[in-house]
């Protein structure tokens, strides 16, 4: 992986992460000050953004030790497993915070419940994602397993010649 592609991926994590701070520090914000004017549940959606945040967060923090570890080679190893799981442990949550917001919103979706359907769909497309990442994760654990294999290949025939 090149320095630039690097250097561009770290500046947008970065960028993404002080976005996600924000954010919630302006959810607290609203949470301590703003009272609700009855017209949305507003206190549920204010702490499950502020509960998505923190799963965007945790997948950006995941994602950043996976590059460091493309950049240092070290990727094809079993630590990298600890930090996919991270991110499919972070999607998953962002699935469910989904679902949360779909459920506070569906009460006010009576006269028009496809919205509650579209946003339902978002979900499971996020739980898709989730799944996306899990068979890449399978694949990462074919290239631990062939790397291993090829690193004891290596040692038997250092020990031949």
């Amino acid at each position: 992986m090149g320095k630039l592609a690097v250097g561009a991926l770290r500046a947008v994590l970065v960028v993404v992460l002080a976005g996600t701070v924000f954010v919630q520090v302006l959810m607290v914000w609203a949470l301590a000050t703003d009272p609700e004017d009855g017209s949305l549940p507003l206190t549920p959606l204010r702490v499950i953004t502020i509960l998505g945040m923190m799963s965007v967060q945790v997948a950006l923090v995941c994602v950043w030790r996976l590059v460091t570890m493309v950049r240092r080679g070290t990727v094809f190893s079993h630590a990298a497993f600890r930090y996919v799981d991270g991110v499919i442990g972070a999607i998953v949550a962002a699935a469910l915070v989904w679902f949360a917001v779909t459920a506070v919103n569906a009460p006010g979706q009576r006269d028009d419940p496809g919205v509650t359907v579209i946003m339902g769909g978002v979900g499971v497309a996020i739980l898709g994602v989730a799944l996306m990442v899990l068979v890449l994760r399978m694949l990462l654990a074919q290239a631990v397993a062939r790397d291993v294999e090829a690193a004891q290949m290596q040692d038997e025939l250092d020990e031949v010649i």
